[in-house]
């Protein structure tokens, strides 16, 4: 039997712009998505605290120390710049693995500055 759990996660990312016009996706600094353990174009849920949408999209890599999270696409309706986004990505595991996963997990603060990190 496999179980579907939490892969990693970016908790707190603040959108610094949004461009309606490009084809889709959600750019993210690539030093982000290195810490998070997040491939590019990988497959990607986003929660957007500030009004509750939720949305599915991939990935793509920013300037690397950018700090850029951009909504692209259809996404750019579905925040602000300001919001802040929790980036979640998911992995099947066999259930001997997952009793003891752990997903990575990146907190970001101000300037979507990586204030602390945890997990695998």
């Amino acid at each position: 039997m496999q179980v579907h759990l939490l892969k990693s996660k970016i908790h707190r990312a603040q959108v610094t712009d949004s461009n309606v016009n490009y084809e889709g996706s959600l750019t993210i600094d690539s030093e982000l998505m290195k810490a998070a353990g997040l491939l590019p174009y990988e497959r990607v849920l986003c929660g957007n605290l500030a009004n509750g949408n939720r949305f599915e999209t991939y990935a793509i890599p920013g300037e690397h120390g950018g700090r850029a999270i951009i909504l692209n696409g259809a996404t750019a309706h579905l925040g602000s710049v300001g919001d802040r986004l929790t980036v979640m990505t998911f992995a099947w595991m066999d259930m001997g693995a997952a009793t003891t996963w752990h997903p990575k997990v990146v907190v970001l603060g101000e300037g979507n500055a990586i204030i602390s990190t945890r997990g695998v």
